[in-house]
């Protein structure tokens, strides 16, 4: 083996060790252009380290959106903003940016059934996981069978720690959680230990008057909207159905 070879693999291998795959999988390619266009040895530098950096990046976005476990097709630009009220549209396109994210503030979308709730929710963490922010999507009832496993298990607190990952959960229909006590307690638990430190989107049918209905009793229904609403951003979505309006449009097509 010749000593270029040689040299060739030490470079590899410690590219591999130091974990630079674009420098590892793009250094020849580019040394070729280097040399083709008399570039000084800085610019040769720089533009490994703009590769590196720029895949690295969108290799980030793949992982980040692959645990996020957002429900497919729930984007911006599918969300329809149009049909929504004025100011939703804006507050929307605000939490796109991921300041909120910035002042440990929650999210919170009411509305009746069928209204997008979900699909804006969705929406708005893809965006936020395209700006690098590590964000879960999860059905509150799930969620709450883990956390309740979780306590069963006295691992609670590990659980609830490795949650605090994420800069924002996206809490999907948290009005569905059933009136159990034990629910109750660990989802108090998951709000009360995120209050001012990590931000919550939530999705629900019931308005926070109606809260009782989750917590089982008024005291703590009330402590634990105070949480969630003090460093909030409240939207109401007082559309029609998505559902029944597409129910009603292939009642009239098939009546045609």
């Amino acid at each position: 083996m010749s000593a270029a070879s040689q040299r060739e693999q030490r470079l590899e291998q410690r590219l591999r060790e130091l974990r630079l795959p674009s420098f590892l999988t793009h250094y020849r390619d580019l040394a070729g252009k280097a040399r083709d266009g008399q570039w000084e040895p800085e610019r040769y530098l720089d533009e490994l380290v703009e590769l590196e950096t720029s895949e690295r990046a969108d290799r980030r976005i793949t992982r980040l959106l692959r645990e996020a476990k957002l429900p497919r097709g729930k984007t911006l630009e599918t969300l329809q903003l149009g049909r929504l009220p004025e100011a939703v549209r804006g507050r929307t396109r605000w939490l796109c940016t991921g300041e909120f994210l910035e002042q440990a503030a929650n999210v919170c979308v009411f509305g009746n059934p069928g209204v997008g709730k979900t699909h804006l929710m969705a929406a708005v963490g893809r965006a936020l996981v395209e700006r690098g922010q590590p964000v879960l999507f999860v059905a509150v009832q799930a969620l709450v069978e883990r956390l309740v496993e979780a306590k069963r298990d006295l691992r609670l607190a590990r659980e609830l720690r490795r949650l605090d990952r994420y800069a924002c959960l996206c809490l999907d229909d948290i009005g569905y959680v059933r009136q159990d006590r034990a629910e109750m307690e660990v989802l108090f638990a998951l709000l009360a230990e995120r209050y001012e430190r990590r931000s919550v989107m939530i999705t629900s049918n019931l308005v926070f008057s109606q809260w009782n209905q989750i917590f089982h009793d008024d005291m703590t229904a009330a402590a634990a909207i105070d949480r969630v609403v003090h460093h909030s951003v409240i939207l109401e979505l007082t559309v029609p159905s998505y559902r029944a309006e597409a129910a009603r449009a292939r009642t009239q097509d098939e009546e045609k």
